[in-house]
């Protein structure tokens, strides 16, 4: 699982929410594989801070893209932003 989201080209609304799924259910899964202890702590902790990463990118592609629609303009040209801008916004 990459810790951050990669995207070859523009995503739509559709492919960034399909993202999201996915990333979801990865957590998810790995959730239960720890339970079943099938993973350790600190791998799932490791893979878990990775999806988050990737879900809060997807997130902030899809409001950014939402948000220029909104205001008439073509949400084609916003792309996934690093993590390290991401991950800094305060909430």
């Amino acid at each position: 699982m990459p810790a951050t989201v990669a995207a070859d080209g523009p995503m739509d609304e559709k492919d960034i929410l399909a993202r999201i799924d996915e990333y979801v259910g990865e957590e998810q899964r790995l959730r239960e594989r720890y339970q079943r202890g099938e993973l350790g702590r600190e791998e799932e902790h490791r893979r878990l801070e990775g999806l988050e990463v990737a879900l809060d990118q997807c997130w902030d592609l899809l409001r950014r893209r939402r948000a220029r629609l909104e205001a008439g303009g073509d949400p084609g040209g916003e792309r996934v932003r690093p993590p390290d801008e991401v991950e800094g916004y305060l909430q």
